[in-house]
């Protein structure tokens, strides 16, 4: 039982990276840095059968781009063979700040 447990987690990672990697394919289009980079993503989620929900938010909510970037990130995930299904889901709590970028969109963007 606990050698399943420690092939699920292993499993779980190994999709997790896939995950991740399939949503850096996707960028704002108003700016040169992939959306998990700007901090965008909250949180990536696997449940059961390779289900997939992430919590992300937008860098405002009136962002032009609000239809065209969760519908991307729910398509590249889908690609992905091992994967079921995918929820995409937009919050605004908490509010999106440049402090959720990461240092290489830091340095990308110019604010370091």
């Amino acid at each position: 039982m606990e050698e399943d447990n420690k092939t699920q987690i292993a499993d779980d990672l190994s999709l997790k990276e896939s995950v991740v990697r399939a949503i850096k394919e996707v960028y704002d289009p108003e700016i040169p840095v992939d959306v998990y980079e700007l901090g965008l993503i909250y949180e990536i989620n696997i449940f059961p059968i390779n289900n997939i929900h992430v919590l992300m938010t937008l860098t405002s909510p009136a962002c032009p781009s609000a239809e065209e970037i969760p519908g991307e990130i729910e398509r590249q995930i889908k690609a992905l063979p091992e994967v079921n299904d995918v929820t995409v889901e937009v919050t605004f709590d908490p509010p999106y700040t440049t402090e959720m970028m990461s240092e290489t969109a830091k340095l990308e963007l110019g604010f370091m």
